[in-house]
C-alpha cells in the first residue's frame, strides 16, 4: 500500500496536483449528499411510512456516523492532497461499509443505495490505481451480494442476487472506465505542464539571448511607446530611467526616421547618435507581423562594433596572407644568409666587402625575425592556463633570462612580495610576454649613454588583482605615441617591425588577462599586466612557480 501511495503521489505531484484537489472535492461533497440522504431517509416523519426501518434507532445512529465523516473528509480535503491514496481507500471502506448497513436498515431504497455506490467506485478510481480499483469495486460487489443472505422476505433472493450481480458488472466497468480516464487526463496533463515549462524555458533563453545582444533591440507600438528594449539599446540611448518611454522623448532622430519608415517606407541607413557620449548606430526597422503597423522592431548596429569586426577580418586576412608570403620569403632568405655566411669567410675580402657583408647578415637577421613574429602572429596557440605564484615566478624569469642573453651594464631584477601571488595564465605565454616586454625594456627603456636599469614586479593590487610590471628608467613613451604602440605595425624604431606588443596584447587577452602602458612619474615606463586571480574554490590549492 505504501509503494502504490508513494507511485500515486509522485504521479499527482506538480500541475497534476490541481486536478486531484478538484476530484477530491467533489468525491467529497458527493459523500457529504449522500450522507444528507441517509439522514433524510432515517429521521423521515412519523406519518409517513415509505420507506419501512426495522430499527430506526439504529438506522439514524448510522446516518448521522456516516454524516460526521463526511464532514471531516470536506474539512481535510487539502490535507489529503499528502496522502490521497490512503484518504480516498478510508473513504471508500466507509462508502461500503455505510451502503451494506443501509441495505438492511433501509431494505425499500437498496436500489437508490446500490446506484449511489457507482458513483463512489467510479469517483475513487480516478485517483486510485487499478488494483485499488478493482479491490474496492470487488468489495462492493461482495457486499451488494452478501446482503441477500441476510434478507429476510420470501421470495426476493434470487431476484436481487441478479440485481446485485449486475450492479457488481457496473461497478467493474465504472471503475475500469473510470481509471482509464483519470490516467489520460493525468498524461494529457503532465504533457501540457511539460510543453508550458519547455515553453517558458524557451522564452527565458529567447529573453536572455536578446537580453545579451551586442545588437540594440527595441519593441515600439503604434503610439510610439517603448513596450521592451535590451541592454546594449539602454545603453545606446544613454542609459534612460525606467519610467521614460516615449520615443520621441527619449530619441527625436530615431523617431523620425521610424515615422518616415511606416509613412513612405523610406530607410536613412545613416550613423546617427542617439545620445551624447554613445557611439553612433545605424537603425533597422521591421514589423512584428506583415502588414501590421501596431508593433515594430528597431535593431540599433553599433557602428563601433561593425569597424572592430572589420578590423578583426582584415588583421585576420592579412595574418593568413603574411604568413604565405614569409613561407615563401624564408627559404631564399636562408640561402642569402648562408652564402653571405661563407662570403664572409674568404680571405680575399678588404675592409669594405667585409662591411657590406655584415649588413646582409644584420638584415637577413632582422628580416627573419619579422617572419618569425609574423608565423607566431598566424600560428598562435590556445592558452593552457594554469594557478601560478608570481612572486616565485618572477625570481626563476630574471635568472633564466640573464642565463641566455649577456646583459653587461645592464641592470635586471625581479621585485615581489614575501608572501605568494596567485595569478591564472598559461605559463609559456606569460614567459613569451614578459620576454618581449623585457626586451624592449632594456633596448629603449635607457637614458643616453647610461646603462638600462629595468625591474619585473609581481604584486597584487588594492581590490586583489594579481598584476605583473616591466618598469624601465627611461625617457618614457610621448602621448601620441602611447596610444598607437599596440596596433599591428606601428614602429618608431627604423628595425622595428611593430609586431612585438601587438602579440603581447593578443597572449594576455588570450588568458584573459589587460596589457596597457602606464607612464611613471619622475620618468621611464611601465608595462603593466592584469591578471586572473584563481577561483575562490581553488585558493586553498597549492600553486606552481614555473618560468
Amino acid at each position: 500500500m505504501s509503494t502504490i501511495a508513494s507511485n500515486l503521489t509522485t504521479r499527482n505531484s506538480g500541475g497534476n496536483q490541481s486536478t486531484a484537489r478538484h476530484e477530491l472535492f467533489f468525491f467529497n461533497y458527493f459523500r457529504l449528499g449522500q450522507a444528507a440522504v441517509y439522514i433524510a431517509l432515517a429521521f423521515r416523519p412519523g406519518h409517513l411510512a415509505w420507506p419501512t426501518l426495522p430499527d430506526p434507532l439504529l438506522a439514524r445512529v448510522m446516518a448521522l456516523a456516516y454524516l460526521l465523516v463526511a464532514l471531516v473528509m470536506v474539512a481535510r480535503t487539502r490535507q489529503a492532497l499528502n496522502h490521497p491514496v490512503l484518504v480516498v481507500s478510508a473513504g471508500l471502506v466507509f462508502d461500503v461499509l455505510a451502503a451494506a448497513v443501509a441495505l438492511i436498515l433501509m431494505h425499500d431504497v437498496r436500489m437508490g443505495v446500490a446506484m449511489m455506490l457507482v458513483v463512489n467506485i467510479a469517483t475513487g478510481s480516478l485517483l486510485l490505481p487499478l488494483r485499488l480499483s478493482m479491490f474496492f469495486a470487488a468489495v462492493a460487489s461482495l457486499a451488494m451480494l452478501g446482503h441477500t443472505f441476510f434478507d429476510e422476505q420470501p421470495g426476493s433472493g434470487d431476484r436481487e442476487m441478479l440485481e446485485y450481480a449486475l450492479f457488481g458488472v457496473a461497478y467493474f466497468a465504472s471503475a475500469s472506465l473510470c481509471y482509464v480516464l483519470g490516467r489520460n487526463i493525468r498524461a494529457s496533463e503532465a504533457l501540457a505542464e511539460q510543453r508550458g515549462i519547455d515553453l517558458a524555458n524557451l522564452s527565458q533563453v529567447n529573453e536572455l539571448i536578446i537580453r545579451r545582444m551586442k545588437t540594440g533591440v527595441l519593441l515600439v507600438d503604434e503610439g510610439n511607446r517603448i513596450h521592451q528594449l535590451n541592454e546594449s539599446a539602454w545603453m545606446l540611448m544613454g542609459n534612460p530611467s525606467a519610467d521614460q518611454r516615449d520615443l520621441g522623448t527619449l530619441a527625436p532622430e530615431l523617431s523620425r526616421r521610424l515615422y518616415h519608415w511606416r509613412t513612405a517606407g523610406k530607410l536613412d541607413e545613416t550613423a546617427t547618435a542617439l545620445a551624447d557620449g554613445v557611439p553612433e548606430v545605424v537603425p533597422r526597422f521591421s514589423r512584428l507581423a506583415p502588414n501590421d503597423d501596431s508593433h515594430v522592431l528597431i535593431f540599433l548596429d553599433d557602428t563601433s562594433l561593425l569597424s572592430r569586426r572589420a578590423e578583426e577580418l582584415t588583421l585576420s586576412s592579412l595574418g593568413r596572407l603574411s604568413a604565405s608570403i614569409a613561407h615563401e620569403i624564408r627559404n631564399p632568405l636562408a640561402a642569402i644568409h648562408y652564402s653571405a655566411q661563407l662570403l664572409a669567410e674568404s680571405t680575399d675580402m678588404n675592409d669594405t666587402d667585409l662591411r657590406m657583408v655584415e649588413i646582409i647578415n644584420n638584415h637577413c637577421s632582422r628580416l627573419n625575425e619579422i617572419i618569425e613574429n609574423i608565423l607566431q602572429l598566424s600560428r598562435r596557440e590556445r592558452s593552457r592556463p594554469e594557478t601560478l605564484d608570481l612572486s616565485q615566478w618572477v625570481h626563476h624569469f630574471v635568472a633564466e633570462y640573464r642565463q641566455g642573453n649577456d646583459l653587461g651594464a645592464d641592470i635586471l631584477r625581479a621585485v615581489a612580495p614575501g608572501e605568494p601571488v596567485a595569478a591564472v595564465a598559461d605559463p609559456q605565454h606569460l614567459q613569451q610576454v614578459a620576454w618581449n616586454l623585457v626586451q624592449n625594456a632594456l633596448r629603449y627603456g635607457r637614458m643616453p649613454n647610461e646603462p638600462a636599469r629595468v625591474m619585473i614586479v609581481a604584486r597584487n593590487s588594492d581590490t586583489g588583482t594579481p598584476i605583473l610590471e616591466v618598469i624601465d628608467r627611461g625617457p618614457g613613451i610621448p602621448p601620441k605615441v602611447a596610444a598607437q604602440i599596440f596596433e599591428p605595425f606601428f614602429t618608431t624604431h627604423e628595425y622595428g617591425t611593430g609586431l612585438g606588443l601587438y602579440l603581447a596584447r593578443q597572449m594576455s587577452e588570450a588568458n584573459q588577462a589587460a596589457l596597457e602602458y602606464v607612464r611613471v612619474a619622475g620618468g621611464g615606463s611601465c608595462f603593466r599586466i592584469s591578471l586572473t586571480p584563481p577561483a575562490r574554490t581553488a585558493a586553498s590549492a597549492p600553486v606552481a612557480a614555473r618560468a
